[in-house]
């Protein structure tokens, strides 16, 4: 069985530019970065360095008007890492599982 045909849902290659906050351990990140792809259970990503499988994870994106058809919409994403790849040195490909998610109104900021 392919990774294609293990997938629950339909992903789209969109870059989408987006903070992404991690807990590992006693450390916490945070970086800016972009999508590759996007499904509505899971996101891949590049980080600066490698997080640990497991690893609770918190992803602000806003999801452009060619998505929402409706304005630019903000969305909150909780969920964990589930792997990480070394892309090339300093660029760490990341797959996060994304396990819930709220759409925030525009003078809300997520904490």
């Amino acid at each position: 069985m392919t990774a294609e045909e293990r997938r629950a849902t339909q992903r789209f290659q969109i870059r989408l530019p987006m903070i992404v906050r991690w807990t590992s351990g006693s450390a916490i990140g945070e970086a800016s970065t972009e999508s590759r792809d996007v499904s509505s259970r899971g996101v891949y990503f590049f980080l600066p360095k490698e997080v640990s499988s497991g690893s609770p994870v918190e992803i602000l994106l806003t999801l452009p008007h060619e998505i929402t058809l409706a304005g630019p919409v903000k969305v909150r994403c909780l969920g964990r890492i589930k792997r990480a790849e070394s892309d090339e040195p300093g660029r760490i490909g990341v797959v996060a599982q994304i396990e819930r998610y709220e759409f925030l109104r525009g003078d809300e900021h997520a904490a």
